[in-house]
């Protein structure tokens, strides 16, 4: 049929089989082979026909490299219409993953059956799409409305029992022998005269839905959209489903599919899609670079950071040694473990047997000496130097040669860390984020002498472990941390310039952001940020800098601990709430500083608080202290949580267009001074030669 299908008979059966590497993804020559294999089986001695994939997966989905570029025929909706106007039952057998447009295709065949393993699932609304190819209008008439509504608008994979309980599957076959219980199940079909089923004839009773469903889900998925398009446009298409004939709702379906494809949001996503798979390769690090086995681990500091950072090996079944300073803190921390273990259990997200199975992975010393034996420790003390290079030192002397020694420090310097050993080689800095066991982003920070095999080692651990990883090269704060300092500086000298705090976090969160500066200052505690600010000697002599956050601490308004900070906080629900006293002290605070207070638009907190991320961004490039742009936004959006449907900071300045970013930067430099509006070099240059950070990508990649 072509290169990547092929079709047989066996027996009374068709076999068309796809094998295109490595998801079986469905482009151009897929669809052409299943279309003619499809075709060719009316004309034949077959009496069903079974649709199956070659390696380790079903049709992992759409080839999303075609999205956005003119369609090559056949389309996707051709093909399906063939399967479904088959005049021999067609049947789909699943086996690893049908997502997507994959498993679109089972649901235009008149019969699936699928491997115990399997799992299907519609994952478009991930990059700001919805399913394009009948998924709306199929799921709601075979599993009902509310659980087509969920699965869509979530975009998580079913396991194949749950796709078996709601109709999604009819049969599941044993996967020993997958291709031959194929067969004999599309013989059982053929010699019990099964009728073509085909989902599109059965009838939807939208009478039990409540009056106002779908108003309803529209409010409820935008309270957690943070920015996204599709969640709300999968609802239209459900609407349609009940609403309409299924003709008539598979256009609206193309219709909302087509608006999506050219959305801003959707490009942004698939932006990060791409992005997170190549920040996890290192430039100049050869394929063939040998990997350290990594089975057990030791874990220095058992505190909230250390216990998630143990989680994290643990549940995937790697051995934990926590080592603390004495046997108290050592029983703090592993309780720290156990109690986080226990409200995962209570939420229904983990076993109670899996959960005991993890936690026998956990044990805890107070000696060095029972730590010489694993092959990766990472310390995860308070940041403090001194301290780290005592640890690093004590390290040294008693861990086996070939020990990665790591350190999850957020700011100190990973060579001065190393030089504390004799082996700095060995030294890497990974940087978790807090809860470790939750956040997703790892920082790996390559010292000056760190070993290639320790960087590609730790990189592979990062992924097995179920992160994403983001190179760094050593500076203060490496990349995330590094560029945060004039998006908090930006968002206390608003206050002073005439906002309230609720309106500089109302911009910001209906951008898109999980919560606002100030909001997220009062979380992490603003006596936090005052003592970080206190170690510094940089910090220019200016009294406007971070005057409130520094006024709020010595009134000690730390924050929600506190009951108050730049709100103030319900004791039973911790909801904030704006804080008359505070805006009032504001504006005394402008009036000593000889501030004239203005009215500021959303506009201008978005482009004060975001344009020095950029901007600082763009210096980390130039330094070489990130890889790429790209890396950049994976670092925000999955440490920071930036909107991903905005693409991360270095994205979203493309979206805006480099120019106008700087010479918005040029106006707050001329408005406020070089000190904290300096334009980057690089962010300069593109705006001159009129390009973007992804096309500084690709030069420098030589893409």
């Amino acid at each position: 049929m072509s290169e990547v299908v092929s079709y047989e008979l066996k027996d009374n059966i068709g076999v068309i089989s796809v094998n295109n590497p490595p998801v079986n993804a469905l482009a151009q020559s897929v669809r052409s082979g299943i279309l003619q294999a499809v075709q060719a089986s009316q004309n034949d001695e077959s009496k069903a026909i079974i649709l199956r994939c070659e390696g380790r997966t079903f049709i992992a989905g759409a080839d999303i490299t075609e999205f956005g570029k003119p369609p090559k025929e056949p389309g996707l909706t051709e093909v399906l219409a063939a399967i479904e106007n088959s005049s021999k039952p067609v049947i789909a057998a699943i086996h690893g993953t049908a997502l997507g447009g994959g498993f679109e295709v089972t649901l235009a065949c008149h019969y699936r059956c699928a491997i115990e393993t399997a799992k299907v699932g519609l994952p478009e609304v991930k990059l700001g799409l919805l399913p394009g190819a009948g998924g709306t209008q199929r799921v709601p008439r075979i599993a009902g409305v509310k659980f087509a509504l969920e699965m869509m608008t979530k975009g998580n994979p079913i396991a194949v029992g749950k796709a078996l309980d709601v109709g999604l599957i009819d049969q599941i076959i044993d996967g020993n022998e997958i291709n031959q219980n194929a067969v004999e199940y599309a013989k059982n079909l053929v010699e019990s005269s099964a009728p073509l089923k085909r989902i599109r004839d059965i009838e939807i009773n939208g009478s039990d839905l409540e009056s106002g469903f779908f108003d309803q889900a529209r409010k409820q998925l935008a309270k957690r959209a943070r920015g996204q398009i599709a969640q709300d446009r999968i609802v239209s298409c459900i609407e349609a489903a009940v609403n309409l004939p299924i003709d008539k709702g598979l256009e609206r379906e193309r219709e909302l599919f087509r608006e999506l494809v050219m959305s801003p949001e959707s490009a942004s996503m698939r932006h990060i899609f791409f992005s997170e798979r190549q920040a996890a390769k290192i430039e100049g690090l050869a394929k063939a670079t040998p990997l350290r086995s990594i089975n057990k681990v030791a874990i220095i500091g058992g505190g909230t950071m250390g216990g998630g950072i143990a989680m994290c090996f643990a549940n995937v079944g790697i051995p934990v040694v926590m080592l603390e300073v004495n046997d108290e803190a050592l029983e703090r921390g592993l309780g720290i473990v156990k109690k986080n273990y226990n409200i995962t259990v209570q939420k229904g997200r983990l076993a109670a047997d899996q959960m005991d199975k993890r936690l026998e992975l956990i044990s805890g010393t107070t000696n060095y000496e029972h730590i010489a034996d694993v092959d990766m420790v990472i310390e995860a003390v308070f940041e403090n130097l001194d301290l780290k290079k005592e640890i690093f030192t004590k390290l040294d002397g008693v861990c086996k040669p070939g020990a990665i020694l790591a350190t999850n420090t957020s700011y100190q310097d990973v060579d001065a860390i190393a030089e504390a050993t004799a082996r700095p080689e060995d030294v890497v800095g990974m940087h978790f984020f807090s809860p470790a066991n939750v956040m997703k982003l790892l920082e790996v920070v390559r010292g000056e002498k760190t070993a290639d095999d320790v960087l590609a080692t730790v990189m592979q651990v990062g992924k097995r472990i179920k992160k994403v990883c983001a190179l760094s090269r050593v500076c203060y704060g490496f990349i995330g941390n590094r560029m945060l300092s004039g998006y908090g500086r930006e968002a206390q000298m608003l206050l002073l310039d005439g906002c309230t705090p609720a309106q500089v976090d109302g911009a910001l969160e209906n951008f898109g952001m999980a919560m606002g500066p100030l909001a997220m200052g009062d979380l992490a505690g603003l006596d936090v940020g005052y003592k970080a600010r206190q170690a510094l000697t940089n910090l220019p002599d200016d009294p406007k800098l971070y005057r409130m956050g520094t006024l709020l601490v010595e009134m000690g308004r730390y924050g929600q601990k506190t009951g108050s900070g730049y709100y103030k906080y319900d004791p039973e629900t911790r909801k904030r709430m704006s804080d008359p006293e505070v805006e009032s002290l504001i504006v005394e605070e402008a009036e000593k500083l000889e501030i004239d207070r203005r009215e500021i638009s959303d506009e201008e907190i978005l482009a004060r608080c975001f344009y020095p991320l950029i901007n600082e961004g763009a210096k980390i490039l130039e330094e070489g202290i990130a890889q790429r742009a790209s890396d950049i936004d994976v670092v925000y959006i999955y440490g920071y949580a930036f909107p991903v449907a905005k693409g991360g900071p270095m994205h979203y300045a493309d979206t805006v267009g480099v120019k106008k970013v700087y010479e918005k930067i040029c106006e707050f430099r001329d408005r406020y001074g070089e000190e904290y509006w300096s334009p980057a070099p690089l962010l300069k240059r593109l705006a001159e030669e009129e390009k973007s950070f992804a096309q500084w990508d690709k030069e420098r990649s030589g893409v």
